[in-house]
């Protein structure tokens, strides 16, 4: 995991250990997992993940509908790789006001599944999952949220903690494509806005500034500021 206060979270198991390092060791060792944590933070996420929200049967029913709501892909895997039910497990002891409504939602889920199909929601065909959710995934936004059945609160705030587990993480941001603060590439202003506005580069000065294959030469400069290379 890499952003957010959960995602960041999920694995650290002990902060203090008797005769262990210290709170400040362990931030400086654990630099590269939990950059920046004060000894506050990390108290507090060691009490958390001693905490057990989910029974077994429920994170199994999260991490089945994990992937439901974001299939894995083979080339940057899925939730299950990004610990996602971790992640919602995690998120749900530091948020309390979620809880009544995961686990709520979790009981309806099953309920629902079971007057239907006579099956736990986990064990059920991805056909009949979708059956399920599909009436429940889309709402009116001109709802406010509180007033949206159940349900439908309840499937919204499932998907988006998916999605935020996920795309937080590396498997998520690898999907992204995204590459972090890398150099651009500029090749001045496009030729159609110039001739717009009717104006041109200097031919000598392209030659200088707009050449690419230089772009990690240092410019060099005369007593009079002109530009040299």
């Amino acid at each position: 995991m890499l952003l957010g206060t959960g995602a960041l979270s999920l694995g650290l198991h002990s902060c203090v250990q008797e005769g262990g390092p210290s709170l400040e060791t362990q931030i400086v060792n654990s630099a590269d997992e939990y950059f920046g944590r004060t000894p506050e933070e990390l108290e507090r996420i060691d009490k958390l993940n001693a905490e057990e929200l989910f029974t077994a049967h429920e994170l199994e029913t999260i991490t089945v509908l994990s992937e439901v709501i974001l299939p894995p892909k083979p080339d940057v895997g899925g939730p299950l790789e990004a610990r996602v039910p971790e992640f919602i497990e995690f998120m749900g002891k530091d948020v309390p006001s979620f809880q009544n409504t995961l686990l709520g939602g979790l009981l309806w889920l099953d309920k629902k599944s079971t007057d239907l199909f006579n099956a736990e929601f986990k064990s059920l065909s991805l056909d009949q999952q979708k059956q399920i959710l599909d009436p429940i995934a889309f709402y009116d936004p001109d709802v406010p949220t509180r007033k949206r059945p159940f349900e439908i609160q309840w499937f919204s705030l499932m998907r988006n903690l998916t999605m935020t587990g996920y795309y937080t993480s590396e498997w998520g941001i690898k999907d992204l494509g995204y590459v972090g603060n890398t150099p651009n590439v500029w090749d001045g202003v496009p030729q159609d806005v110039l001739d717009q506005h009717g104006v041109a580069y200097d031919p000598e000065w392209i030659a200088k500034c707009i050449d690419q294959s230089t772009r990690g030469d240092i410019a060099t400069w005369d007593e009079d500021g002109n530009l040299l290379t």
